[in-house]
């Protein structure tokens, strides 16, 4: 199994009545940003590890697992589904506990960058610089999508207190890294087997089960608008490195409804821009090529 460099440990942070689970690494470092990741859809806080592992430069990094992810529950009674606008609230408080009046080094991965560029523009004076990492965004909507979309919103909503969307169970951890390796043709058995016990817990029975919460399932009940993203996009005055894969993730998802060349066009509205590929590597690029990654960010975020 994979051995961690640099282990974490774990905090817990009362946000917004729920107590949010946030790893750290390394020591707080005066007159240096802190350095934020924040994980993708279906994903956790350890997800980072090797990235952070093949860093060379010490510094203090922290890394939450989002409300309904990992070790941060979903509420008390728990949610059935989940709203875009919390997680730019919850990375704001979190930001208010852990680095208050600081700005940060904020690196987002998949639906961890979306919510990164986002937050980049709501509070631009609280991002010193921006990573996102195939934070690609939502295929753009039409106003005349609205009555579907809410009907669909309100069936999955039945489908989940049916029980129809529960989480499949896997017998050991063994199968969880099999599932997470079937994913990702690209992760090696150690750190799959390493990322199947962070990923996935055991429950009473013994049986292995995902660590988020199947309420995420739920599709959004309000349309993706593309104006306030680019709205939001345009206020951002921190530099910004949009990081993409060699894979081309977003063909594979969506089938030519929303393409690279259109979030290329999308990102024409930051205002300090930098992108990068890096080779050999999928969606899960932290995971696919983590010392190459670790550079590039370690360039970039460096004074």
């Amino acid at each position: 199994m994979y051995q961690a460099l640099n282990e974490s440990r774990s905090t817990f942070v009362p946000v917004r009545q729920l107590s949010y689970h946030v790893r750290q690494w390394g020591e707080r470092q005066p007159g240096r940003a802190p350095l934020v990741l924040v994980h993708g859809w279906m994903d956790v806080s350890a997800s980072w590890q090797f990235m952070v592992d093949a860093l060379r430069e010490q510094r203090w990094i922290v890394a939450p697992d989002w409300r309904g992810y990992g070790l941060t529950k979903s509420g008390q009674p728990p949610a059935d589904n989940f709203w875009f606008p919390d997680y730019l609230a919850d990375l704001d408080f979190l930001l208010d506990a852990l680095a208050p009046g600081e700005s940060v080094d904020l690196v987002g991965h998949s639906m961890g960058g979306n919510v990164a560029m986002m937050y980049a523009g709501v509070r631009p004076e609280r991002i010193r610089r921006l990573v996102n990492l195939e934070g690609f965004g939502m295929p753009e909507t039409r106003p005349a999508q609205a009555p579907t979309r809410y009907a669909q919103w309100i069936d999955e909503l039945k489908a989940l207190h049916r029980g129809d969307m529960d989480l499949k169970p896997y017998d050991s951890a063994d199968g969880v890294a099999r599932r997470l390796m079937k994913t990702n043709p690209r992760l090696s058995p150690d750190k799959a087997d390493w990322l199947a016990r962070q990923w996935a817990a055991p429950d009473a029975e013994g049986r292995w089960t995902i660590l988020g919460d199947a309420a995420h399932k739920v599709v959004n009940a309000n349309l993706y608008q593309l104006p306030e993203a680019l709205a939001l996009y345009a206020r951002i005055t921190a530099p910004v490195l949009s990081v993409t894969a060699s894979d081309d993730s977003l063909t594979q998802w969506w089938k030519g409804r929303f393409t690279i060349e259109q979030y290329r066009e999308r990102l024409r509205h930051v205002p300090q821009l930098t992108e990068a590929q890096i080779g050999d590597a999928g969606h899960m690029l932290q995971h696919d090529q983590p010392e190459a990654l670790a550079r590039l960010l370690e360039d970039f975020l460096r004074d």
